[in-house]
């Protein structure tokens, strides 16, 4: 009960204001962070102080009892012996509870929860981003980042308030405690934390560029390393893993450098430290002696200045360490800013309605995307597809196909023009809801690492078992995954099928793909490359399905086995970003254009994407 009141203090999950612009600056980053810790933070602080208070008494009580042992043993325990008995209990009951109270808040109500709400809130606000900015980017370096600096600000939080605190408040405790003692013991202690600060003021400016630099190095090697893995088969295929091992070595050895360069930092600092606690020491304990030679000072007091110093000097390695860590820490947190804190440029406009789609008619006006360049993608496209309508669309690779679908999905604002679905803008609606109308099957049928059933019942979680495996045998698939079985035993739809569904054929996740697809039962069907993993046979016992998948949708679908859309509605060509030729396949074969000459070329039903004009 004791540790779940602690835990419990602070729920990670809580809601807050999000923001689609996140501080750039570090401060007010952490700041927006560590705003449902306030209370915890102003208690964390307090019990710091009154941790540094007590160790200050017990070496203060030290010098006293010292003295009160210089007297006559037989008359000490007479004349204080309810004192000493109060003071043992204090250290053995009451001091307990205090620091009891101190690492609860610390180890319990901050740890885990200000870390847990990093993580959470910045997997909240990347996976918000859109295609585009995952495009440009390593999923490695991305998932590095949202797994470092969690930890790396809880570290730094962490020893703002079991270091930082605790020393500032030991340091003006232990002068006090001297200046009881002798105001001129204070001179000593001054003149070392002047040179204490400086060398402080020299190691922080040094280490927060230092480790930014290491962990911008660190993230770029697990960037290289986790690209190589998730690519396995091609490093394979084309036997590259020396290729490989070069390149991550290269990166691999960037980080060995920038951690060189700070380490040398911590080398310097260390050895400065041991000279300064020389001093320390030399000053303090010494002129406490030569007080008591005066008889200015008792040997309590000498004994109490030692054992100050002595706690200093161990306290100052440890002071430093949590100075650089914290500084080193922030660093991480940085460097993990240049990803999740990144601004949110594809935004649901303030008052996007949810898509209202009655017809399911899709209308493309003048409509433009270069990706920021000069020429690729599309140029000023317009075309009005009908309800129920089904178009297919060819032209070569790189002729903007890719681009139309991608636009219409709103992975990406097109530069110029627009698209309604029923006279609804894009832009105007939320894209969920848009792209929760839409049916997709990709050429690239990655799956999730999870079981075959999370995988088909991703589009809708709402359906009975019964529905999911009616999908899966309209899709050809149910015989094989009831085969299915991965290495820890999970058998047929519990079977998890691996990252990206490396652990089936590319016609079993493209079957899975179309299962899902199914399901998900959208008015608008987008397909691309629908069948193109599939061999002819299961090709062929699948058209029928994609056929009555089609029935009363709107359909767009791209294909280069031109075989696949000739009995489309209306077949448009693309070329160069435009839409250059449109009819059926008939009527496109009698005029002798482009898609004459393609279909003339086609070897087994196949676009030569790279045909000359």
């Amino acid at each position: 009960m004791l540790f779940k009141f602690f835990e419990t203090r602070v729920d990670p999950y809580c809601d807050y204001p999000e923001t689609d612009r996140p501080p750039q600056k570090l401060w007010p980053f952490m700041r927006g962070y560590s705003e449902p810790f306030k209370s915890v933070f102003w208690a964390a602080a307090i019990m710091s102080v009154v941790v540094a208070v007590i160790e200050i008494g017990l070496i203060f009580y030290m010098g006293r009892l010292v003295d009160l042992l210089s007297g006559d043993p037989a008359t000490v325990w007479q004349a204080h012996r309810t004192e000493l008995i109060l003071a043992a209990v204090f250290v053995v009951l009451l001091r307990p509870i205090v620091q009891a109270l101190d690492v609860l808040i610390l180890n319990n109500s901050i740890v885990p929860n200000f870390g847990t709400l990093i993580r959470w809130r910045a997997h909240k606000h990347v996976l918000r981003q859109s295609v585009g900015w995952f495009e440009n980017d390593f999923a490695g370096r991305i998932a590095n980042r949202i797994m470092q600096t969690p930890p790396a600000a809880g570290e730094a939080v962490f020893h703002v308030f079991d270091a930082l605190t605790f020393a500032l408040a030991y340091l003006i405790g232990a002068g006090w405690l001297l200046a009881q003692a002798d105001p001129r013991l204070l001179l000593p202690l001054a003149i070392w934390s002047l040179m204490f600060a400086a060398l402080v003021r020299w190691t922080v400016r040094r280490v927060g560029p230092a480790s930014k630099a290491s962990s911008d190095a660190r993230s770029e090697v697990t960037g290289r390393v986790v690209d190589a893995y998730t690519n396995i088969h091609s490093v394979k295929l084309f036997a590259q893993d020396s290729d490989e091992l070069a390149y991550a070595k290269e990166g691999i050895e960037r980080t060995r450098r920038t951690l060189q360069r700070e380490m040398r930092i911590y080398t310097v600092m260390d050895v400065a430290l041991v000279a300064l606690n020389g001093l320390l020491i030399l000053g303090v304990v010494g002129w406490g002696i030569a007080l008591w030679m005066q008889g200015s000072a008792t040997v309590g007091i000498v004994a109490a200045a030692t054992a100050l110093t002595l706690r200093l000097n161990a306290m100052t390695s440890w002071i430093m360490w949590a100075l650089t860590t914290f500084f080193r820490e922030l660093g991480v947190v940085a460097e993990g800013m240049e990803t999740i804190a990144q601004p949110i440029d594809l935004l649901d406009a303030p008052d996007a309605a949810p898509l209202d789609l009655s017809a399911g008619q899709i209308d493309v006006r003048g409509l433009s995307h270069h990706y920021g360049r000069k020429s690729g993608g599309l140029d000023d496209v317009t075309l009005t597809v009908q309800p129920g309508e089904k178009i297919g669309l060819v032209g070569r690779s790189g002729a903007g196909k890719s681009t139309l679908i991608k636009l219409l999905l709103r992975f990406y604002d097109s530069e110029k023009g627009e698209i309604l679905f029923d006279g609804q803008e894009v832009k105007a609606v939320t894209q969920d809801s848009l792209r929760a109308q839409i049916g997709m099957v990709q050429q690239d049928s990655a799956l999730l690492h999870r079981s075959v059933r999370d995988n088909i019942c991703y589009g809708r979680r709402d359906v009975t078992e019964a529905a999911m495996i009616s999908a899966a045998k309209r899709a050809e698939a149910h015989d094989f995954i009831l085969d299915l079985q991965d290495p820890e035993g999970r058998k047929g739809y519990d079977a998890h099928v691996g990252e990206r569904g490396v652990k089936l054929s590319g016609g079993q996740r493209q079957r899975i793909t179309l299962a899902r697809v199914i399901l998900k039962d959208a008015p608008i069907l987008l397909l691309d490359e629908a069948t193109s993993a599939l061999d002819s046979e299961v090709e062929a016992a699948i058209q029928e399905t994609l056929y009555g998948m089609m029935q009363g949708k709107t359909v767009i679908a791209i294909a280069h086995r031109l075989s696949t859309i000739a009995q489309m509605d209306r077949i448009l060509v693309m070329d160069a970003g435009r839409i250059v030729e449109e009819g059926s396949h008939r009527d496109l074969l009698t005029r002798g254009g482009l898609y004459a000459t393609f279909w003339e070329r086609q070897s087994g039903g196949f676009l030569q994407a790279d045909a000359a004009e």
